[in-house]
């Protein structure tokens, strides 16, 4: 497999109350094409600040990201945009739709960014909303709809735009036990039918059954680095569903 993703003593600090606060002190992650990678630990732990790296969404205070080879900080703003607008799908907790558009408009919306023609994006959301399980829903709005459903829109929403790499961020943390079975098999099935990169930052133990790898992640470090078949949990482990 190739490397798609890869963060060299990455690190993230910034001022809270006059207190330096170092989110992420140097982490090191290679992420291969295809591959599930669940990112787990504790809330504050540096999950959510890793994503918004690997994503482009924040910039690093040390070390770098590199996507497919390329760092990203060396990319000029239409890169920057180009590549999310492409190559990464997002997938966030608190779902971030639209309330006032339907669930097709939602996920036709990136499909704007990229210049597909109206009909084209119709088309494409109508069937990824089909492939989610939403096909009787296209046009309901999101206070129409129940969390594992709005989840599964913004899970069409991501792949509008076919991305290489899909980040998930706690993305069965809004959702009961069923509901978050659901989206977590979800998931797993880009993997496997799509090929898709998935990397997910959650605290949700049931994510260890369809990961490749998972990555422990403690105080802005990551701890160690298992694959699913070799894990064994730790008492701390255990506490980060607590």
């Amino acid at each position: 497999m190739s490397i798609v993703v890869e963060t060299k003593g990455l690190k993230k600090q910034y001022s809270l109350r006059g207190e330096i606060v170092h989110a992420l002190r140097g982490v090191d992650l290679i992420v291969e094409r295809g591959e599930y990678l669940s990112v787990m630990g504790p809330s504050g732990s540096g999950k959510t600040t890793l994503f918004n790296m690997i994503g482009g969404l924040d910039d690093p205070s040390g070390g770098s990201v590199l996507i497919d080879g390329i760092e990203i900080a060396k990319m000029s703003r239409r890169e920057k945009a180009w590549l999310r607008a492409h190559k990464i799908g997002y997938i966030f907790q608190t779902f971030n739709l639209i309330p006032v558009l339907t669930a097709l408009d939602n996920v036709a919306l990136p499909m704007v960014f990229t210049g597909k023609r109206k009909d084209e994006r119709v088309k494409k959301a109508e069937e990824l909303l089909k492939t989610v399980g939403l096909g009787d829903r296209l046009y309901h709005r999101p206070t129409e709809l129940s969390g594992g459903q709005q989840q599964r829109v913004a899970i069409a929403r991501a792949l509008a735009n076919d991305p290489s790499i899909v980040l998930a961020d706690e993305p069965t943390g809004n959702l009961d036990l069923n509901t978050g079975f659901t989206i977590v098999n979800l998931l797993y099935r880009l993997k496997v039918e799509r090929n898709t990169t998935v990397i997910c930052a959650t605290h949700d133990l049931k994510m260890i059954d369809v990961s490749d790898r998972i990555a422990w992640i403690r105080d802005g470090m990551i701890e160690r680095i298992e694959k699913r078949q070799s894990v064994a949990l730790t008492s701390e482990d255990l506490k980060i569903e607590l």
